[in-house]
């Protein structure tokens, strides 16, 4: 494997566990009643455990590997000079000391006691955010650059509190299909409803809004690879939305006459979703390295 691919691989990696982390701690944090949230994060620990700690190693990883593909390959990958002048003599490497506080931050959370939960959300988004320091969203300066990297932030902590939160939202199903419903998982899954809609609306907005920035168009040419990969991950967002409306508008309404089928069905969707946006992600991760044309 070379250099291009590990860091395609790493870029992922980073992308799904980061979004993964914020999602799913900021549906404990702010959308699950206490009781219904310890209990999730008892049992969600080792997701969150990993999750933040794949997005502070990939962080790291991401630098070295952007380090070997400035320089010669792998071997300068741990070429300590080379990170140091990268990191100091680069608008990559000024947004990637940021990127790296916010990583260090990620398994101190975990340190905090009960405020872990809010602390881990702010760290995950605030990582998550910072990835729109560099690339395609900072090929723009002054004003309108400031617009594009702040427009690609709320689409990035969109997606992430979409994708991340459907993690904690499959529990919450099994609870109220027990057979003594909790209403608590209920009240979450509410809750989740009315913080989904506008996820999903801030991601289709801010995505469209991205796409005006790079291209200035839709993505139309399917000769271009960037456009192909960014046509074909819109195609996907769109079955996500529909599988969602389809969770909330038709499968939600039949919960009473038949709950065990009902949420049976729900949680096939939302596995379909969340494996729909695992292939988003791959797709963000490989266009992002193609220059946009």
């Amino acid at each position: 494997m070379d250099v291009d691919a590990a860091l395609l691989v790493c870029r992922f990696l980073h992308y799904a566990a980061a979004m993964a982390v914020f999602g799913a701690s900021a549906f404990l944090a702010v959308l699950a009643p206490k009781p219904l949230a310890v209990g999730l994060e008892r049992r969600l620990r080792p997701v969150l455990v990993t999750t933040a700690g794949l997005a502070a190693v990939t962080t790291f990883a991401w630098l070295m590997l952007k380090t070997g593909e400035i320089g010669e390959g792998w071997a300068d990958t741990l070429d300590p000079s080379l990170i140091a002048a990268v990191l100091s003599d680069s608008s990559f490497g000024w947004a990637f000391l940021w990127r790296l506080a916010f990583a260090i931050c990620l398994p101190a959370a975990f340190l905090l006691g009960e405020r872990r939960l809010p602390a881990l959300a702010l760290a995950s988004g605030l990582l998550l955010a910072s990835l729109a320091l560099t690339g395609h969203a900072a090929m723009l300066s002054g004003w309108p650059g400031l617009a594009q990297r702040l427009n690609h932030m709320l689409h990035l902590l969109a997606a992430g509190a979409w994708l991340g939160a459907l993690i904690p939202l499959l529990p919450c199903l099994a609870l109220i299909g027990a057979t003594s419903p909790s209403p608590a998982a209920g009240q979450a899954l509410r809750r989740f409803s009315a913080a989904g809609h506008v996820a999903v609306v801030l991601v289709v907005v801010t995505g469209s809004i991205n796409t005006a920035f790079v291209l200035g168009r839709l993505p139309t040419n399917w000769s271009s690879p960037y456009q192909a990969l960014l046509a074909l991950k819109i195609s996907l967002v769109a079955v996500m939305i529909a599988l969602a409306l389809t969770n909330r508008y038709g499968l939600v309404p039949r919960l009473r006459a038949a709950r065990t089928k009902t949420l049976r069905a729900m949680a096939c969707l939302t596995a379909v979703e969340l494996l729909l946006g695992a292939a988003v992600l791959a797709l963000v991760s490989q266009f992002g390295m193609i220059d946009p044309a």
